[in-house]
């Protein structure tokens, strides 16, 4: 007899995978264009890529601040900064991290 939980597990992975090949599910967070204003650096708590595929109709940088996501222009010099300066960050504390092993 099969547990609960594994009918659960079962019911989970399904879902997922279900998730992941309906190609509409994945699109509904795309943006569609770009923010107009300059967030502070301060409200980032990171970022992710969009490209230009099938429905999300521009590349953008998406920027995850506390308040949701904010699409930016990667063709923007402050954006390219702002995505630096948390590729630094990240580095220093993989650095910080490694050496303690």
């Amino acid at each position: 007899m099969v547990s609960v939980r594994d009918s659960v597990m079962v019911i989970t992975l399904l879902t997922l995978c279900l998730l992941a090949t309906n190609t509409s599910a994945g699109y509904h967070e795309c943006c569609r264009r770009y923010m107009t204003v300059k967030l502070p650096f301060v409200a980032i708590k990171g970022y992710s890529v969009q490209t230009n595929i099938e429905m999300c109709p521009i590349n953008a940088i998406i920027f995850h601040t506390k308040k949701g996501k904010a699409c930016t222009n990667p063709a923007l010099d402050w954006v390219m900064d702002y995505v630096n300066r948390i590729r630094n960050k990240a580095q220093m504390v993989h650095l910080k991290t490694s050496k303690g092993h």
